[in-house]
């Protein structure tokens, strides 16, 4: 149970109102920032605008998936209202207050260095990761269904990473019965390629390797898909690149190519929302019931 923890909601989608409900469940006191449209009320859970909050008692900050913008804006999904996380803001916390958010950028991690206090980005935890996968996946499937005029099972894919998101990916299109590739830069990554019964290969190699393609799907954070590989692909290529923005592609030359790509990071979140929160609430529920019993102890 989280009795007695003072945690403050910040912006953010609908994934957060799995958060808010499963918080709410362990008795925790909630502060909710930016939902003043939120028709929805929850028990023990307040509404509040930020200039309003006495940030002094407040145990963990909670913010929206994509953290803050690099002016320290955070979306807010059911409010209107400008909400802008401050150095001012956290520095008003107490020392053991932590933040919680999907990912970082320049601007907050800035800010948290300056005040010292802790960050969480969930979206670095291998639970995390890995659960979001199968939305994604699934977000994925449908887009290549929507985007292309063939089917999966014959289709000729390539997956270009072998982390959490691309294992899963390229597992589940040699499922459906594509053909399916996959790229990476590590050596016991193309030996596990090999293993999963896939076709392995470098990303190196990727001019080569896009010559006969119908799908790419990226997972790699870096500008890995250039216009030179681009330019070796068949014009129906269909690119669907899930890496963090701004993505691994060049979608300029993508479009003056005529070669569809899209960019597609945030899969969970569009496709399946309630799954998404879910996965987030159970992970932050878990942190958040050991940092109070860590404070207890202390």
């Amino acid at each position: 149970m989280l009795t007695d923890m003072h945690v403050a909601v910040i912006g953010g989608d609908a994934r957060q109102l799995e958060v808010i409900r499963k918080l709410t469940e362990l008795d925790a006191k909630l502060t909710l920032i930016g939902f003043d449209q939120l028709d929805h009320g929850f028990t023990g859970a307040s509404k509040a605008q930020i200039t309003e909050v006495d940030f002094s008692n407040i145990d963990a900050i909670i913010l929206p998936v994509p953290g803050t913008s690099l002016e320290g804006k955070i979306e807010t999904i059911f409010s209107n209202e400008t909400v802008v996380l401050t150095e001012e803001i956290l520095a008003n916390t107490p020392e053991h207050c932590t933040i919680y958010s999907g990912i970082s950028n320049a601007y907050l991690d800035k800010i948290i260095n300056s005040t010292d206090r802790k960050l969480v980005k969930l979206f670095e935890r291998d639970d995390v990761a890995i659960y979001n996968s199968i939305p994604t996946v699934e977000g994925t499937i449908m887009m290549v269904i929507q985007h292309t005029d063939i089917t999966i099972h014959g289709s000729r894919v390539a997956v270009l990473g072998l982390g959490r998101v691309g294992m899963s990916v390229a597992r589940s299109f040699h499922a459906l019965g594509a053909k399916v590739k996959v790229g990476a830069r590590k050596t016991e990554h193309v030996a596990r390629i090999s293993e999963m019964g896939l076709e392995p290969f470098y990303l190196s190699d990727l001019e080569k390797e896009v010559q006969d393609i119908d799908v790419c799907i990226n997972t790699v954070p870096d500008l890995i898909v250039t216009a030179r590989v681009i330019s070796k692909m068949p014009a129906h290529t269909l690119i669907i690149d899930l890496a963090s923005k701004p993505g691994g592609t060049d979608f300029r030359y993508a479009e003056k190519r005529g070669v569809k790509a899209l960019l597609a990071p945030g899969l969970p979140g569009i496709v399946a929302p309630k799954t998404a929160g879910q996965i987030v609430a159970n992970v932050l529920a878990n942190l958040l019931s050991e940092d109070l019993i860590d404070r207890k102890e202390i």
